[in-house]
């Protein structure tokens, strides 16, 4: 025990000395470390210097999915009680985290790049923005490919061409891996957040606001889909068999025109009138079931049309991060600090071992 004991203080004593010396030999390199740490404390303010802004526009909103509960519950329940299809719709496939894919989506994203924006009294799509932003086209103008490649707004984006596509491809990339997170700030509430950086102030803003108008749309046209289609019908229907009373009204009239003053005896000439007065009961049963289903239908639309409501936009000034001067010179002094020390530890190691 005591032989293992006298082995650790060497070993722990050589570890000192090894640690001693490697510090005296830094020590003793302090003019390199201290003139590269100046070097790179230049560097550092230089970035601070020429760092373009990098603008946050941030929008929040809450989720309203009413799902039933009180009289209208107890409405469609009656309704289903006495035959009526009112067209509920489970419609969970956007709730929680699946909304937040949806926003990060391509096909969402690239939506509304294609959406109209009017700056300057000019109005351009949000993907040629951003490629004015970016100064993609001065780039373009030496490629005959790309020159009379244009992002028009509300352009059919199934008739893009493969380059089209490979542009908005990037565009998409870059702001959802780099300028788009959407959130939750706390798992209790249901409150979403979309954040949105742009090295362009407003295309931050602007565009947050068309990705959430995008998303809103498709939500609630998703979301109430089935109950539209099933009125939709209904209100073809209920029109159809309108039509119908009508023209068996009009017979009425017509087949009670052409027996008027009839001999009693001739019964047989009585019968189209008859069958009109048969159509005309008919049609009015069906009419009057069809516009109890078909208001009925209206009361399912408005249950499932969920209501999203925005609690804050994004305004003008947008929050601002950049690198500030003294943070520059620091930050870039301890980097190349740090790796002039690698350097110089590295290169001392090797000459050992050679």
């Amino acid at each position: 025990m005591s032989k293992q004991t006298s082995g650790d203080e060497i070993s722990l004593k050589e570890l000192l000395i090894i640690g001693k010396e490697w510090f005296f030999y830094l020590i003793s390199q302090w003019k390199i470390i201290f003139l590269v740490g100046i070097i790179g404390g230049a560097v550092g303010l230089g970035m601070a210097f020429f760092s373009k802004p990098v603008y946050t526009a941030s929008l929040s909103f809450a989720l309203e999915d009413d799902k039933g509960g009180g009289g209208l519950s107890g409405a469609l329940g009656l309704a289903s009680q006495f035959g009526f299809d009112v067209g509920e719709s489970g419609g969970g496939i956007f709730s929680g985290n699946n909304l937040i894919e949806l926003f990060k989506s391509r096909t969402m994203v690239e939506k509304a790049l294609l959406t109209p924006v009017t700056l300057n009294n000019k109005t351009i799509s949000f993907a040629e923005m951003y490629i004015q932003q970016q100064n993609w086209r001065e780039k373009w103008n030496k490629k005959i490919a790309y020159k009379d490649i244009q992002f028009l707004p509300n352009a059919n984006r199934l008739q893009f061409s493969r380059i089209q596509d490979s542009i908005l491809g990037n565009i998409y990339g870059a702001i959802s891996s780099n300028g788009l997170k959407v959130f939750q700030k706390d798992k209790k509430i249901d409150i979403i957040t979309i954040d949105i950086q742009s090295g362009d102030e407003n295309f931050a803003k602007y565009f947050t606001e068309a990705l959430a108008s995008e998303v809103s749309d498709f939500y609630i046209l998703t979301k109430s889909k089935k109950a539209q289609i099933n009125m939709d019908i209904l209100e073809r229907q209920t029109d159809s068999i309108r039509r119908e009373l009508n023209a068996a009204i009009i017979g009425v009239a017509v087949a009670n025109d052409n027996t008027f003053g009839l001999n009693p005896a001739l019964n047989v000439r009585r019968t189209p009138s008859y069958k009109r007065q048969v159509d005309v009961q008919a049609n009015t049963a069906i009419l009057t079931e069809l516009v109890k289903q078909t208001e009925m239908a209206k009361v399912t639309l408005r249950k499932e049309t969920p209501l999203i409501q925005v609690i804050d936009r994004p305004i003008f000034p947008l929050k601002k991060e950049k690198i500030g001067k003294l943070k520059g010179i620091i930050a870039g002094g301890i980097i190349a600090g740090i790796l002039v020390v690698l350097v110089l530890i590295g290169r001392r190691a090797f000459n050992q071992l050679k």
